[in-house]
C-alpha cells in the first residue's frame, strides 16, 4: 500500500519533451485531440507515439470498452455500502482492484468516484455517492483515487459541481451560496485533488448560478488555482455545448466524434475568438495524462502494470459485510447454525423478491455484468443447508419486464444456451450477427452495425419451468413486434417517457403479450425491432431487454403463502428492496416508500414468527415502517456480486457487521427537512437550506429520525473512556485527539469512532454539530485501545471570502454517532487576527 508514485509534473524534464511534443501539432492536430474519437476512446496520433486512451464508467466495477456478458467484470458494492464501513482503507483497496479490472480490459480511465452529496434521499443516483457529509465523502474519495492510481490507472472524481440529484440535470441551475458551495459540495472534492492528486475531473451537466459547468469558472477557481490541479477536465457525455466552454478551463469534449469543438473550435481560435494558448494548456494536459498511464512512447507510466492486487471476490465479500449496517437486534442475531435444531420441519423461512433476484447495483450507466452473483438465497441455503431453507417470493418488487434465465433458453443457431442476434439492412441481408448469453442487452461500441441496420432480431427457444399465463415482452424504445412459435403475437411502438436520454435508452417502458405456458414445453421466440428511423442520439447504441413481467396477479396468496412459511420456521428471513426503476441515474424518486406491497408483506411475518430478519436492499433511505415489530434489521445497501455470501457471514456470525450509516435515515417522509429535487419553473434548484445538509438539518430541526447519521451495531460491547487533546491551536493546525476505548464483550468487534465539533455562542450561522474527523477501530474481546485522530483546524473555520477563524472555544465531542457523544473536550483557536482570515 505504501507503494511510491513519482508525479510527473514535478519532472521538468518530462514537462519540456512534452511541450516539445506539442510544439509538432499543428492546430488542427492539437483541436482534434480536444473531443473524443468515438463513445470512450481519445484520438491516436501516431506521429508523436500517441496512442488511444480508454475510458470506462466504474465507480463501483469496470465494464471495460463493450457491454457484453461475455466479457464479464468484477460488481463491488456499490459507493454507499463502502462508505458505511467509513474505513479509507477499504475504499483505497476498491481503488486499487478497479484499476486491476481496469488493466484486464485494456481501460486507461476509470470514470469514478461519484462525490455528490447525499443532499435528498429522493435523489435517483444517491447509491452511487458516499455520503450526506463532505468531511467523510473526501476521506473515502480521496482514498479511492490513492488506489486506483497507485496501479497506474487514471481515476476521475465527478460530477464537478451540485449535480446531486437527476431531475431535468441537462438543464437545471442549481441555485447555491457561497458558504454551501465551499464548505459542502467543494470540499467533498478537494482532498481527492489536493491530496490524493487525481488525473481527471469529470464537469457536469448543471450550471451553477446560471453557468453551466463546462463553461463555469469553478473549472479554474478553487479548482486549478488554489487546489494545484493540473489534470484533465473531461466532460460527463455531451455536457459541453457550446465554444464558450473552450475559453474556460474544460479540456476534453466527450464523447466524439461529432460534439461543438472541431472545425468550430479551428475557426474560433484563428479569428482570435479563443487563445490558442488555451487549446495548449489542454493539449499539454491530454498528454500528460497519456504519459501518465502509458499511453504515449517514450514517457515510463506510473505504474505499467498493477503493483497492487488481491483476491478480487474474496475483496468483493469482505467490503460488502464491513458495509452492512445492523440497526436493530433484539438479540437475535447472530444465528449460530447448531441453534436452529435438528428438526425434519422447514428451519429457515426465506421470503421477499430480492432474496432471490437481488439487486447487487444501482442502474444506469455505473452497471457492469457480472459473471456470477451470489443471492441473499444462495448464500442463506448454502450456510443453512437447502433442505432447511423455504423459499416464498411473498410480494412482487420487479416492475417491467426481467430478462430470461440462461437456463431456460437454448440458441437455435448454435443449439447451447443463450439467444441468436441477427442485424439486417433494409432488403433483409444479414450485415452482422452475434450468439450472446443474455436476454439483458446494451450496445456501446463494438462491432455491431446498429446505424447501419433496419431491423435487429432476437431469436431464442424459451422453456419455462411452470405452467400457466406468462407475460412475455420486451423493454427498449421504438417499434417492435413479439412472435411466439412463428405467429406474430404483438406489434407496439414503445415511446420514451421523460426527456433524459439516459433514462429513456437504460431504463425504458416496456410491452408484453400473454402466452400460455407449459412447464418443460419448449417455446420459439422471436423479438423483431425496426431501427431504421431512430433518433439520432441513439443510432449507434441501442439497449433493449427481453423477458417476462412479474404475476401480481394474486397479491394476497403471495402474502399468506409467505405467512404460512414463517409460522412453521424457527427463524424468518424478509429481504425488501427496490427495483432498476426506482433507484437509477436518469431519474429522482417520488417517495420513500418500498415499492410494492413489501411493507404489508413484513408486518405480516413479523406477526407470525417473533424471530424476524429483514435484510434492506436497497441503495439508499427507504421507510421502515415495520421497525418496531421485527427483531433484527440489517441495512445491505447493493451489495455487490458476494452479496449473499456476505450476509451469511454476518448472520451466522463469521463476521462483525462492520457498517455506521453515512446518511440519515428518516422515521417519515415528511421528516425529511431537505428533501426537495425538482427544478422550479424557471429551471433553478434553490439550495435554500445552506449548510444545513443531512443531520445538520435534522439536529437543526430538533426532529428524531429512525436511524441517525453515523449509527450501527455490532455484535459486542463497547466504553468510551477518555479523550485529550491540546487545550490551544493555532488556525491551520492539525490537532491531535487521542481517544481511548475497550471492548467489554465476548468477541473481538469493530467500532467507528467519530469527533464532532460545536461552536457555543458562534457569531455567524453554525451547524449544531459537524463532522471533523473519524476512524474505524477493532479490538479483541476485554481489550483497551488508545488511538489518535488528526483534527484539522480547517474545518472549524467558515467560509467568507476565504476560510474564516472565528476565535474561541470549540467544543469536540467524541462517540459513536451524532447523537451518541460520551466524550468532549475544549479546543481553543488562538493567534487569529482582527478579521478572523489566517
Amino acid at each position: 500500500m505504501e507503494t511510491l508514485i513519482t508525479d510527473l509534473n514535478t519532472d521538468q524534464s518530462t514537462d519540456a519533451r512534452l511541450k516539445a511534443l506539442l510544439a509538432e501539432l499543428t492546430l488542427e492536430e492539437k483541436v482534434r485531440l480536444l473531443t473524443g474519437r468515438d463513445f470512450w476512446t481519445t484520438w491516436p496520433l501516431e506521429k508523436i507515439g500517441l496512442r488511444r486512451m480508454l475510458f470506462s464508467d466504474g465507480p463501483t466495477g469496470v465494464r471495460g470498452e463493450v457491454w457484453d456478458e461475455r466479457e464479464p467484470s468484477m460488481n463491488f458494492p456499490s459507493a454507499a455500502a463502502i462508505s458505511s464501513s467509513w474505513d479509507p482503507a477499504i475504499a483505497d483497496r476498491l481503488g486499487a482492484a478497479s484499476a486491476v479490472e481496469a488493466r484486464r480490459k485494456g481501460v486507461d480511465v476509470v470514470l469514478g468516484p461519484t462525490i455528490n452529496l447525499h443532499r435528498s434521499p429522493l435523489g435517483g443516483r444517491h447509491f452511487e455517492a458516499f455520503s450526506e457529509d463532505p468531511v467523510l465523502t473526501a476521506e473515502l474519495a480521496a482514498a479511492y483515487v490513492t488506489g486506483v492510481q497507485r496501479n497506474g490507472v487514471g481515476a476521475t472524481p465527478k460530477h464537478y459541481i451540485a449535480n446531486d440529484s437527476e431531475t431535468d440535470r441537462f438543464t437545471v441551475d442549481v441555485k447555491v451560496a457561497d458558504r454551501p458551495l465551499r464548505e459542502l459540495y467543494l470540499l467533498a472534492f478537494e482532498k481527492a485533488i489536493v491530496e490524493s492528486k487525481a488525473w481527471l475531473v469529470m464537469s457536469a451537466y448543471n450550471s451553477i448560478n446560471g453557468t453551466t459547468a463546462t463553461e463555469n469558472g469553478l473549472l479554474e477557481t478553487p479548482l486549478n488555482d488554489e487546489w494545484g490541479f493540473d489534470g484533465v477536465v473531461i466532460s460527463d457525455w455531451t455536457a459541453v455545448r457550446s465554444l464558450d466552454s473552450a475559453n474556460a478551463s474544460q479540456d476534453l469534449a466527450m464523447p466524439g466524434p461529432d460534439g461543438p469543438w472541431g472545425e468550430a473550435l479551428v475557426v474560433a481560435v484563428k479569428s482570435g475568438q479563443v487563445p490558442e494558448a488555451a487549446i495548449d494548456r489542454k493539449v499539454f494536459r491530454i498528454l500528460q495524462l497519456a504519459a501518465r498511464v502509458g499511453a504515449l512512447e517514450g514517457f515510463d507510466a506510473v505504474a505499467a502494470e498493477p503493483v497492487d492486487r488481491e483476491d478480487p471476490i474474496a475483496f468483493a465479500r469482505e467490503a460488502s459485510a464491513a458495509g452492512t449496517v445492523l440497526v436493530k437486534n433484539d438479540g437475535v442475531l447472530p444465528l449460530a447454525v447448531s441453534s436452529l435444531g435438528k428438526a425434519s420441519a422447514t428451519k429457515v423461512a426465506v421470503m421477499g423478491h430480492n432474496a432471490r433476484y437481488a439487486r447487487t447495483q444501482g442502474g444506469g450507466s455505473a452497471t457492469v455484468v457480472p459473471e456470477k452473483i451470489v443471492t441473499p438465497l444462495d448464500g442463506i441455503r448454502e450456510a443453512f443447508g437447502a433442505d432447511n431453507v423455504s423459499y416464498s417470493v411473498g410480494a412482487v418488487v420487479q416492475e417491467g419486464i426481467a430478462e430470461l434465465p440462461l437456463e431456460q433458453l437454448t440458441n437455435p443457431a448454435t443449439g447451447t444456451p443463450g439467444v441468436r442476434v441477427r442485424f439486417l439492412d433494409s432488403n433483409g441481408n444479414e450485415l452482422f450477427a452475434e450468439d450472446r448469453r443474455s436476454t439483458a442487452l446494451v450496445w456501446f461500441g463494438g462491432d455491431a452495425p446498429i446505424a447501419a441496420s433496419s431491423l435487429v432480431q432476437f431469436h431464442t427457444i424459451f422453456t419455462p419451468d411452470e405452467t400457466g399465463p406468462v407475460r412475455l415482452g420486451f423493454s427498449t424504445v421504438g417499434h417492435g413486434r413479439i412472435f411466439v412459435d412463428g405467429v406474430l403475437a404483438r406489434e407496439t411502438t414503445i415511446e420514451a417517457t421523460g426527456t433524459d436520454l439516459g433514462a429513456a435508452f437504460l431504463a425504458p417502458p416496456s410491452a408484453s403479450v400473454e402466452v400460455q405456458a407449459t412447464a418443460g414445453v419448449p417455446l420459439e421466440v422471436r423479438i423483431e425491432l425496426d431501427t431504421a428511423d431512430r433518433a439520432s442520439a441513439l443510432s449507434n447504441a441501442l439497449a433493449i431487454t427481453i423477458g417476462v413481467e412479474a404475476d401480481d396477479a394474486d397479491p394476497d396468496s403471495l402474502i399468506d403463502d409467505a405467512v404460512e412459511a414463517a409460522r412453521a420456521a424457527e427463524v424468518a428471513v424478509v429481504v425488501v428492496g427496490t427495483n432498476s426503476r426506482v433507484e437509477s441515474e436518469g431519474y429522482d424518486r417520488t417517495s420513500l416508500d418500498l415499492p410494492g406491497l413489501q411493507d404489508r408483506l413484513v408486518h405480516a411475518v413479523a406477526a407470525a414468527n417473533p424471530r424476524t430478519i429483514v435484510i434492506v436492499n436497497s441503495g439508499s433511505p427507504v421507510l421502515l415502517p415495520w421497525r418496531n415489530e421485527v427483531a433484527a434489521i440489517l441495512i445491505g445497501y447493493f451489495g455487490g456480486q458476494e452479496f449473499g455470501h456476505a450476509l451469511t457471514d454476518i448472520l451466522t456470525g463469521a463476521t462483525e457487521p462492520g457498517g455506521r450509516l453515512p446518511t440519515t435515515w428518516p422515521a417519515t417522509q415528511d421528516d425529511v427537512p431537505v428533501i426537495n429535487v425538482t427544478p422550479a419553473a424557471d429551471g433553478t434548484l434553490t439550495y435554500d437550506e445552506g449548510i444545513h445538509v443531512g443531520y445538520r438539518a435534522w439536529l437543526k430541526t430538533g426532529t428524531e429520525p429512525a436511524y441517525e447519521f453515523g449509527y450501527g451495531l455490532g455484535y459486542t460491547d463497547w466504553t468510551l473512556d477518555n479523550a485529550d487533546a491540546p487545550a490551544q491551536a493555532a488556525p491551520g493546525a492539525v490537532v491531535p485527539l487521542t481517544v481511548t476505548l475497550a471492548n467489554t464483550g465476548t468477541r473481538a468487534g469493530k467500532n467507528v469512532v467519530q469527533v464532532y465539533a460545536e461552536k457555543p455562542g458562534s457569531a455567524v450561522d453554525r451547524p449544531v454539530r459537524w463532522l471533523v474527523a473519524s476512524t474505524p477501530v477493532w479490538a479483541g474481546s476485554g481489550e483497551t485501545v488508545t488511538i489518535t485522530l488528526d483534527v484539522p483546524t480547517r474545518l472549524l473555520a467558515y467560509w467568507d471570502n476565504g476560510w474564516t477563524y472565528e476565535p474561541g472555544d470549540y467544543t469536540l465531542r467524541i462517540g459513536t454517532s451524532v447523537t451518541e457523544l460520551p466524550l468532549e473536550t475544549t479546543l481553543t483557536l488562538a493567534g487569529i487576527s482582527e478579521e478572523g482570515v489566517a
